[in-house]
């Protein structure tokens, strides 16, 4: 398993792989540390690849053609990738990313920290897969948002509800599914998203769950002409 680290991103577990039946875990406790874990793409077994591609659907139904788009937690941009040329421009970011530019991306391996390196209203449509519930202080991540989106822009996000936790262990524990790790939710509901970017000054245009009610789109939209929020 990988593990993202740096500032504002800090592990706290390690899986290691002992034999091909066995494994142990060590637990590095610390304080004010979300924690995403992430599998190598090569290693995703075939219902994990659906559950992600199911979750892309979603996103990429609210992104304009020709959108500037900021994917957080881009992994090494396989999301961006996949979008290809039906956008203007798009950045990922993830301590783990291979730092690379193509003719239709950037990655760049930055954590993600308050504030981003990027001039107000750059970007028209900001993603996040499966990652915002691995943040501990999300509040700056909303703030950070509204700031680096453009008048109109919109800020698009899955989160599974807690209870994928006990499916998505089982499923490892069955060898069915080797994918992003549900352990680091720090007590977080998606019940909480609305009221934390709203807080923000941003604007929530949708919400709906799918996966059987298991995942949650959240559609944020930054509705005014004013500078960036100073909340």
């Amino acid at each position: 398993m990988r593990l993202l680290s740096g500032y504002g991103w800090q592990a706290v577990s390690v899986r290691y792989v002992i034999g091909a039946d066995s494994r142990a875990r060590v637990t590095q406790s610390c304080q004010n540390a979300p924690c995403l874990q992430l599998c190598s793409s090569k290693r995703m077994k075939l219902i994990d690849r659906w559950l992600q591609s199911w979750r892309e659907h979603k996103v990429r139904a609210w992104l304009r053609p020709g959108a500037r788009v900021l994917d957080i937690g881009c992994h090494q941009g396989e999301f961006l990738e996949r979008l290809g040329g039906s956008i203007r421009e798009s950045v990922g970011l993830d301590p783990l990313a291979q730092p690379r530019e193509t003719d239709s991306f950037v990655l760049k391996a930055v954590p993600f920290a308050e504030p981003l390196d990027f001039p107000a209203g750059r970007f028209n449509a900001i993603t996040l897969l499966a990652t915002l519930e691995h943040i501990r202080d999300k509040a700056p991540l909303a703030r950070e948002a509204r700031r680096l989106l453009s008048p109109g822009g919109r800020l698009i996000m899955t989160v599974p509800s807690p209870r994928v936790d006990d499916i998505v262990h089982t499923l490892v524990r069955l060898g069915l599914a080797d994918g992003m790790s549900l352990e680091e939710h720090h007590g977080f509901k998606p019940a909480d998203t609305g009221p934390i970017f709203t807080a923000a000054g941003l604007e929530l245009e949708h919400h709906s769950s799918f996966q059987l009610g298991l995942n949650h789109l959240f559609v944020f939209r930054r509705s005014d002409n004013e500078g960036p929020s100073s909340k």
